[in-house]
């Protein structure tokens, strides 16, 4: 690792990271990394404020999931949280809750950037398009489209 730059200690940068917001292990790793003289050195900070409750990845997996589910579906918050090697078990926890919700909120998130059926082969597929691209599984996207769906899902 590089020499370390000047200023804030690691535990004060790892602080002013948290305070900000929920960050990950691997993510916080990659932050403080050309701050510290060693790998280790980052390590003995981060097991540190697990042990203090600081630095939790149960809490950074609920941000993640607050911040994102309105606007993106299971599959692509799944891509996001494996980005930052989490434990399975809490990753399972919150993407099931999540595929109980999808879709209501796909239904939400159509609503505000269509609002209406699609009439033309075109019109439905670029709101299907768009739907994927959001992480949203085709079952709950041809349900949508085809206005499948109840007035009272987004209640």
């Amino acid at each position: 690792m590089a020499a370390p730059k000047p200023g804030l200690s690691l535990k004060a940068r790892a602080l002013k990271y948290l305070s900000a917001r929920e960050h990950s292990r691997a993510e916080l790793e990659r932050k403080l990394a050309p701050h510290a003289e060693s790998a280790e050195e980052v390590a003995r900070v981060l097991d540190e404020f697990e042990q203090r409750g600081w630095l939790s990845a149960e809490r950074f997996v609920e941000s993640m999931v607050h911040r994102k589910a309105a606007r993106y579906g299971a599959a692509r918050i799944r891509v996001e949280l494996a980005q930052h090697r989490l434990p399975d078990d809490t990753v399972q926890a919150a993407l099931s809750h999540l595929k109980e919700t999808e879709l209501a909120r796909a239904h939400a998130v159509w609503l505000r950037r269509f609002g209406e059926v699609a009439d033309t082969p075109e019109a439905r597929l670029k709101q299907m398009r768009f739907l994927a691209g959001r992480g949203f599984s085709s079952e709950v996207i041809r349900q949508i489209v085809a206005g499948r769906i109840s007035d009272d899902v987004d209640r």
